[in-house]
């Protein structure tokens, strides 16, 4: 594991290590866990942009009406 330098108001660090203490957890695991889902929400992007980009392609075999598109 690496550790990282932040730098940050001295009030709202404290703010955050009393929410993180009634979460019974600490400033690092919380800053931990967001950091995952920075990282994750990142690859979801480029997941779905890959995915939409593969969808371009996708031919139906004809063109749909509009009353057939908006279908229930």
């Amino acid at each position: 594991m690496k550790n990282v330098t932040l730098s940050a108001d001295d009030d709202l660090i404290e703010k955050a290590r009393t929410i993180a203490r009634t979460k019974r957890t600490t400033l690092n695991a919380e800053f931990r866990e967001w950091l995952a889902q920075f990282a994750a929400t990142e690859a979801g992007a480029q997941n779905f942009d890959a995915l939409m980009n593969e969808l371009r392609t996708v031919e139906a075999g004809r063109r749909f009406s509009r009353d057939e598109m908006n279908e229930r």
